[in-house]
C-alpha cells in the first residue's frame, strides 16, 4: 500500500454527522432542525434568489482566476487595495493555503485551545510543531500565547469571535498583542462571524493591515451571508503576504457562480442587518431562558452558543437528536459537559427550550 506523510497517522478524515434524511428514518421523524453547523437559519438574500431566476451559468468556461469583479467591489467596500485580497473556497481553504505557505518541519505555530480545529489539522499535515494555549473561560489567553512564541514560530492563529466558544477579543488586547508580536511571525485573525459582532466590540482589524505588515484577516460568505453551500471566503493582508498565498492557491479555486452570487449578496446590507437583529433577539431570549433554568453559557458574539450542561453533552445530544434537533456535543470539541448550538428560528428555539426543560426534569 502507498504510504502518505507520516503526519497523517496522527489525523483522521473529517467525520460529518448523520444526514437529515438518515436521522428522519432512524427515529421516524417528519422534521429535523439542524443546529450543529452554524448555518444561517434565515437563508440568504432575496436579491440572490432573484438573480438565480435569471442567471444562465457558463459551466463550460473556467472561472475568473483573479476574481476581478468581486475583488474590485469588495476592495471598495472594505476600503482596501485590490492587491490586498486573496480568495478561497471558504476561508477554510485560505487556512490551508497559509499552512502550506508558511509551515513546515522545523517551525512551530501557536494557537488557542479549543478553537477552530482546521488550524491544527493543516499545521500537522505540513509537519509543523503545534503549541496549544488553553483559553480562559473561552477567551484567548493572549499573554500566554505571546510568551509561547519563539525563534521557530512562523504563524499565530487568533479566532475572534472564537469557535466553538463564541467569545470575542477586546480591541485593546488585540493591539497590545500585535505591538509585542515579532514582525516576522504571521498573525492570522479569523473573523468568520464578524457580521454578528456588536459594533461596540468590533476590533476593526482591517484598519490595522497597514499598521501591521504581518497580519492577515480572514472572513467568509458562509455564515451571515448564508452562502455556505457555495464555498467562498477571503483574506485581507499586505500585498507581500497575498502574493505568496497566490503562489500556492489553485488557479481556479473559486467557481464562477460563487463569485457572482457573492457579488449580489454584498449589495444587500439590509439582509445582513435583518439577520443580525433576529439573531440577537433569539440570543437574548435564550440567554434569559438559561438563566431561568440555572444553566451556564459562554458569552457569544456569534450565531451560536456554547452551553454548559448538567452532565455529558453527548448524552444531551442523543436525547435531542431523538426529538429532531441536531447539536454538537462538547465532548467532540474538547469541552466536556457542554453543547454548541446554532441560534435557530424563534419558533424552533421555543420548542428546543421545551425539550431542555423536559430533559432537566428527567
Amino acid at each position: 500500500m502507498m504510504e502518505g506523510k507520516a503526519a497523517l497517522k496522527q489525523l483522521a478524515p473529517y467525520q460529518q454527522g448523520k444526514q437529515i434524511q438518515e436521522i428522519k428514518q432512524m427515529y421516524n421523524l417528519d422534521r429535523i432542525v439542524k443546529l450543529s453547523s452554524n448555518e444561517n437559519p434565515y437563508g440568504y438574500s432575496d436579491k440572490v434568489k432573484q438573480f438565480l431566476n435569471e442567471y444562465i451559468p457558463s459551466f463550460d468556461i473556467y472561472p475568473d482566476g483573479y476574481t476581478k469583479e468581486l475583488r474590485s467591489v469588495l476592495a471598495a467596500k472594505l476600503n482596501a487595495q485590490e492587491t490586498e485580497l486573496v480568495f478561497g473556497s471558504g476561508s477554510e481553504e485560505i487556512v490551508q493555503m497559509i499552512c502550506r505557505t508558511f509551515l513546515y518541519e522545523g517551525v512551530n505555530t501557536v494557537m488557542a485551545t479549543p478553537t477552530f480545529p482546521q488550524y491544527k489539522h493543516n499545521a500537522i499535515i505540513e509537519g509543523a510543531e503545534v503549541k496549544e494555549i488553553p483559553t480562559v473561560e473561552g477567551y484567548h489567553d493572549l499573554p500566554a500565547m505571546l510568551a509561547a512564541i519563539d525563534k521557530k514560530t512562523n504563524v499565530v492563529w487568533l479566532c475572534s469571535p472564537n469557535n466553538p466558544t463564541g467569545n470575542p477579543m477586546a480591541k485593546q488586547e488585540f493591539i497590545q498583542f500585535m505591538d509585542n508580536c515579532p514582525d516576522n511571525v504571521l498573525v492570522v485573525l479569523d473573523e468568520a462571524y464578524y457580521e454578528y459582532v456588536d459594533p461596540n466590540k468590533d476590533i476593526q482589524a482591517i484598519n490595522e493591515i497597514n499598521n501591521y505588515q504581518n497580519l492577515i484577516v480572514l472572513r467568509t460568505f458562509s455564515k451571515a451571508y448564508g452562502l455556505a453551500g457555495l464555498r467562498i471566503g477571503y483574506g485581507i493582508a499586505n500585498e507581500a503576504i497575498v502574493t505568496q498565498l497566490n503562489i500556492v492557491r489553485g488557479p481556479f479555486n473559486t467557481t464562477s457562480i460563487a463569485q457572482q452570487i457573492a457579488l449580489v449578496a454584498l449589495e444587500d446590507d439590509d439582509f445582513i442587518q435583518d439577520t443580525k437583529a433576529k439573531n440577537l433577539e433569539v440570543k437574548l431570549s435564550f440567554q434569559q431562558f438559561l438563566h431561568d433554568i440555572d444553566w451556564g453559557y459562554y458569552p457569544s458574539e456569534t450565531n451560536f452558543m456554547l452551553v454548559s450542561t448538567p452532565n455529558s453533552g453527548t448524552e444531551l445530544f442523543e436525547y435531542l437528536i431523538q426529538h429532531g434537533f441536531i447539536v454538537r456535543p462538547g465532548e467532540l470539541l474538547g469541552i466536556p459537559n457542554t453543547i454548541r448550538l446554532t441560534l435557530g428560528l424563534k419558533e424552533d428555539m421555543e420548542r428546543f427550550q421545551q425539550l431542555l426543560v423536559s430533559y432537566n426534569k428527567s
